[in-house]
Formats: C-alpha cells, structure tokens, sequence
C-alpha cells in the first residue's frame, strides 16, 4: 500500500503529494487566518490517509466528527467523560490502534485545555509496545499551545502548553506525528511550531505573520506579499514531506462536510410599516419561550455511550473486528424519571441546602454519571430551579396539579424558588403556613431576618398577601390563584 496522498493541485495541475512516512518523521504547521480553508485541508489529508495510518484528531469545535460514518472515526466528547476516563480512553486508543475524533465542542476554553492535555498525555505515557504510528491533528492549536498567557489560570497553561511541546518534540519516538493547524503564527508557542518541518502556509493579512511564514518557507520578505494575495483553499508549502522548494497547492475536493454553517446574505424579512416589526417584537415573548415549568413534556436528552462501552467499541476497530454497535440508550421518559429520583434523594439529605449550587450541581453530575446518564440533561440553571422544586416536595415538574404555580413561579428568582413552593404547596393543601424554621430550611439560612426580608420581597413583588390576625397567627395568600394557607398554629 502507497503512503502518499494527494492533496490537491499546483498551478500547473499537476498532483502535489505528501508522503506520510516522512511527515511522522517530521511533522506538519498549518496556517491561515479564519476562513483560508485550514479545515479543509486537514479534513483532505485525513480523509486521504485515513486507509493507511491511525489518526487522532483534537477537534475544539466539533468539526471533524463528520469523518466517523464513512471512515470509522470514533467519536468521544469530552464534556461526557472524567478525566480518569479520558485517560483510560486514550490509553485504549493507543493499544488497540483507533482511529478517533476527540470533540471538546461542548466544553469551555479552560476544561478544553485541561481535557486535551490529559488526552495527550496519555497518548505519550504509552508503553513501548504500544508505540505504532499515528497522525495526531491539533485544530486551532493556538488554543491550547499559547505563546502568552490568557484568560485561563497558569496552571492550566502550563499542562495544556507541556503536553503540546512533548507532542511535537518527542513525539516522533512513540510514533506520534503531529500536525498542527493555527490562525496565527504568533498566537502559537515557538516551541511547538519549530518542531515542525514541513509547513502549509494560507492566506494572512498581519505583517509579523507574513514575515514569519516567509522565513519558514525560505522566501524573501519582499516575496511575502504573495501570502496576503492566497485565495481560499491555496497555500505555499514546504517540508521533506512536501516538497524541497516553495510550492503553490489548491487543495483538492472532500468527501465529507462540516457541521458548521455557511453564512450567506439573505435580506431580512419586509414588514409594511415600523409598527409592525415593533408588535412583533413585543409580542409577549415569555408565551412563545419554553422554560423549564412550562407543562409540555421535557424534549428527548442524548446521552453519550458509558466509557466501558466506548472502550469495547475501540477495541472492536481493529483489523479484522466488525464493531458491535452500542447498547440502545435510554428512553427520554427513562432519563426524566432517574433524573426525579436523583434530585428526591438529594433533597433529602440533611443540610443540602446549606451547600453552594456549584457543589450541589457537582453532586449532580456524579450521581447521573453512576445511573448511565452520560449526557446532562440539565444545565446548571435549570438543576436550581428542579432542585428548588425537589426541595419544596415537587417530584414531577408536569404533574398538572401544580401547573398553575409553576406558571406563577415563573416570575420568582432561583434563590427564592425553595420557600415560595412551599408557600404555594401548603396554600395548595390548604395547611398550615411554613413557620420561619421551615422556610429557612429550605432557603439555606439560618438568619431570621433573611426569612423576614424574603416574605417582605415576595409580597412586595405581588406574589404573596400576608395576613396576621389577632391571636398573631401568620398566613399567606397567593393572590394570582386565590388560594390561602392556614394560619401558622401557634
């Protein structure tokens, strides 16, 4: 089987190859600003090799997911998965020789870093025996080998900035080739980009990344206008790999596409008159926007496969396995009914609520990872607001019974939503108002001048009436639904 591919064309038309016996040796830099076609060109080189050699693909923008159905890419999402279990992932990918599309899409910058390094690592720490050649393609590799520190803490930095340095630079004796691909040469780390020799250079319009991406090329400076002058999907290479002289490429067709959209021009819709653009936008907008307490049943949540079984699926694409497809995952209304059983117990438990929402929202997480819920099927401000519900003894968010309060409750902020439904539960059942201990139970005080505060803003919101009579027994009324509690027993 050949190890060159074609990648496109020079001006002549002539094929321009690259050989990826001599690219693991000596690795690939791709440049070009945002829109020069570097997606393209690494999904041509992937789709090309994908016959002859592993590939591993960091993707922070979900875009080379695509190459699993007509390639076997197996595609892992990182925001599913621990770190432990994105170790024990690459670990596996490394042992059994998986081609896989690691896809950081759903995390922010920060925990792309931190996923990406351990993802690295452990590709790195491989033993001996396991050092088979792979392809290992970095899209938007300034992301996570930055030349100056950014927004993230040091700390992730420097593990994100050392797993991409020991990629490039010692990367070649454990089989790993890297190839990276940037907007700017001078957002990436010297040490990563100089590792590399063989060079794509794109379309840049910044003069200090001109001039460096002529120096890689062994051009002229006065010759590095022609890089501002590069259409879409054209680059100058260069590299043993490449070519042994600056050469011109258009980058062939692919098979497969993006997920992401092209952007065209479409005129905006014509309205008669001002007045009516106005009504529209002004049209209640809180009817036609779905909330967490509107009484449809919850939309269909996708959970990613467990990691045992994503392990099993790696290990079912070597050579001479056909895959077994993955267990059926959970029915929605299966997922929906784990999720009110996890939110239950946890309300349950002595002093939850005196727990900040990040622990709580941790805990969570945990206990859907443990019941096979891959996928979270709330994000952080929608578990306040189910456990708020849980707290206040709502078990089902669509039980029409308590439809109307949760209508009202639509209006209550997340750190008031605790006593107001148990306010509006007790109204419901026509019990006895809460006492101030109970409130601030569920408020997470212990302070009970907040629980003064708090019915004082509810009431001053319209919310809630509250009556006392002459024995001084306190009761509360919810004036929306015309429904009152008992007066609180003395």
């Amino acid at each position: 089987m050949s190890a060159v591919v074609d990648i496109g064309t020079d001006s002549a038309r002539s094929p321009i190859r690259i050989d990826i016996e001599e690219l693991l040796a000596t690795r690939l830099l791709v440049q070009g600003n945002s829109g020069s076609g570097k997606s393209h060109l690494l999904r041509r080189l992937l789709e090309e090799s994908a016959p002859i050699v592993q590939q591993v693909v960091i993707d922070p923008e979900g875009d080379f997911v695509t190459l699993a159905e007509p390639y076997g890419h197996v595609v892992i999402d990182g925001a599913a998965y621990s770190g432990g279990e994105i170790t024990r992932l690459a670990a596996r990918i490394r042992e059994h020789r998986a081609s896989v599309v690691l896809a950081l899409d759903g995390l922010e910058i920060e925990a792309q870093m931190r996923c990406a390094a351990l993802f690295l690592n452990a590709l790195f720490d491989a033993p001996r025996e396991q050092w088979f050649p792979a392809l290992v393609i970095v899209d938007e590799a300034q992301m996570f080998a930055p030349a100056a520190a950014g927004d993230v803490t040091d700390e992730v930095r420097r593990l994100s900035l050392a797993a991409m340095t020991n990629l490039m630079c010692r990367g070649r004796k454990r089989g790993l080739a890297g190839i990276v691909a940037t907007q700017r040469l001078a957002k990436l780390a010297k040490n990563v980009a100089a590792e590399a020799s063989n060079f794509l250079m794109g379309r840049t319009f910044l003069d200090i990344d001109m001039a460096r991406a002529a120096d890689l090329l062994g051009m002229e400076r006065r010759q590095a206008e022609q890089i501002r002058d590069l259409q879409r999907g054209h680059f100058l290479g260069l590299g043993p790999a490449i070519s042994r002289r600056p050469v011109a490429v258009r980058i062939g067709a692919v098979r497969t596409g993006s997920r992401a959209v092209s952007h065209q021009l479409s005129p905006p819709p014509q309205l008669s008159t001002a007045e009516e653009l106005h009504a529209l936008l002004h049209d209640d907008p809180a009817v036609e926007e779905p909330t967490l307490f509107d009484s449809a049943p919850p939309q269909a949540f996708t959970a990613a496969p467990d990691a045992d079984l994503l392990i099993e699926r790696i290990a079912a694409t070597e050579p001479g396995i056909d895959p077994e497809p993955l267990a059926p995952l959970p029915e929605t209304a299966e997922i929906e009914a784990i999720v009110s059983e996890i939110l239950a117990d946890m309300a349950l438990e002595e002093g939850c609520t005196y727990q900040p929402p990040a622990s709580l929202f941790q805990d969570f997480t945990v206990r859907c990872r443990m019941r096979r819920v891959r996928s979270l099927p709330l994000d952080a401000v929608q578990f306040r607001r189910r456990f708020a519900m849980a707290v206040a003894g709502l078990p089902d968010p669509t039980d029409p019974d308590w439809a109307d309060i949760l209508r009202v409750a639509r209006a209550v902020p997340d750190d008031l939503l605790a006593p107001f439904l148990t306010l509006a539960r007790a109204a419901r059942d026509a019990g006895p108002c809460p006492d101030d201990g109970e409130l601030a139970r569920v408020y997470g005080t212990s302070s009970p001048g907040r629980i003064r505060r708090l019915l004082d803003h509810l009431e001053r919101s319209g919310l809630i009436v509250l009556r006392t009579d002459f024995s001084g027994r306190r009761s509360v009324m919810l004036p929306d639904l015309g429904i009152s509690t008992a007066p609180l027993e003395g």
